[in-house]
């Protein structure tokens, strides 16, 4: 994707004062770094020192805002007490839940999952103070552990969906690339769909008119050095550097999405060739990414637009991508907007809203992982590099 021309060096507006005995910065101790922001937007800091800045979902009462924190096992509410646009208390929603990572709100039930433990949980606050005061095991009923411990789930009218990440690069370990749905009190287990990586997101397209469907739709990483087997090495990688792709997926009951085996558009990987004879089948039957991203970009965190604070933006989707390990240059970095196709419901295309890459092109200054629309229609989106939720919002 073209890099944007104009660098704005955005100004911040913080104080920030932490309950629970925690020690506040310093009022206006940072500066929002000098991101590549496109015109018509800006960003500035909502919250820092978080110490974890991972997913986030709005909480479902007083505007807080929930953050989980997988290697402290927490969840932190996080409250804006004079509704100056910044976060200055902050408390423990639940804790020594290792590995906590992706939420979903719904009836006033904070849904949560473990992958060290290999459960899904719902928690609510039932006294406004910011902390739970009831927690619920839905079912433990998942795979334990492994690499990649950030699932997915979304909750919908009578089912729970969890998406759980092959524990490594691309293996063939039971019970694992699946998303799998359950009834609401974690009975019934069945599989939705399988062949997918590592999708630590999943959320249901809203359209062009505010509607909410119940399409189910998640950002999965692509498989690292595809272009091994063809003799690509660190620092002389052409073909690793541009495959696989990182996908946008509709999953769909009952469909195949290719992983360890297809990635793309169909394409075969060669550790496979020779070692199956049914490379072909399984390509007819995987189904393609809806938008192919670039290749490891690292797709995590995206939400849907319902608002129109930001005008003809509703029925979009603005995604977090936490930038490359395993590519020759700095690719990824940014938060970006993909545009939906009002007539056809898939996505058209994308744009860069927030760019981390320094104009050189050899550093970065935010690696996103998250982004929600606030009940106003701003955007807030999480750096965990940087322990901060920076604010997207419209150019004054």
């Amino acid at each position: 994707m073209n890099r944007l021309a104009l660098i704005v060096a955005v100004s911040l507006v913080m104080s920030t004062s932490l309950a629970s005995a925690q020690e506040a910065p310093a009022a206006g101790a940072s500066k929002v770094p000098a991101f590549t922001v496109r015109p018509g937007y800006k960003v500035t800091l909502a919250a820092e020192s978080l110490g974890e800045a991972r997913f986030m979902a709005n909480a479902p009462t007083r505007g807080d805002l929930l953050l989980s924190q997988p290697n402290a096992g927490k969840i932190l509410t996080l409250r804006d007490t004079d509704n100056d646009g910044t976060y200055e208390t902050r408390v423990t929603f639940v804790e020594n839940e290792k590995a906590v990572h992706s939420m979903f709100v719904k009836d006033g039930w904070v849904w949560f999952t473990s992958s060290e433990q290999g459960v899904i949980k719902k928690a609510r606050d039932t006294t406004g103070d910011g902390i739970a005061d009831e927690t619920v095991v839905v079912t433990s009923d998942l795979p334990r552990g492994g690499g990649h411990a950030t699932w997915g789930v979304a909750v919908g009218v009578d089912r729970v969906f969890v998406a759980v990440s092959d524990p490594g690069n691309m293996t063939e370990e039971p019970g694992r690339n699946t998303i799998y749905s359950f009834k609401l009190d974690g009975s019934d287990k069945q599989v939705f769909a399988t062949g997918l990586r590592n999708t630590l997101k999943l959320q249901f397209r809203v359209t062009h008119d505010g509607k909410l469907t119940d399409e189910i739709w998640g950002a999965d990483h692509g498989s690292d050095w595809f272009g091994r087997p063809f003799g690509d090495r660190q620092g002389n990688q052409p073909i690793t550097d541009l495959n696989p792709p990182d996908e946008l997926n509709h999953y769909t009951q009952g469909a195949f999405y290719g992983h360890p085996f297809i990635v793309g558009n169909r394409i075969p990987r060669q550790e496979y060739v020779g070692k199956r004879d049914d490379l072909h089948e399984l390509a007819g039957k995987t189904t393609p990414p809806a938008l192919a991203y670039g290749a490891h970009w690292a797709s995590n965190g995206f939400t849907f637009l319902s608002s129109d604070y930001f005008p003809g933006h509703k029925g979009d989707l603005v995604q977090a991508f936490h930038g490359s390990w395993n590519s020759s240059r700095r690719v990824g970095y940014c938060v970006s907007r993909v545009f939906f196709d009002p007539m056809t419901g898939l996505p058209a295309g994308i744009w860069t809203i927030v760019d981390g890459i320094t104009p050189s092109g050899d550093n970065f200054l935010t690696r996103p992982v998250d982004v929600v629309e606030l009940p106003s229609g701003e955007l807030l989106f999480t750096d965990n590099q940087a322990q901060r939720i920076y604010r997207i919002s419209k150019a004054e």
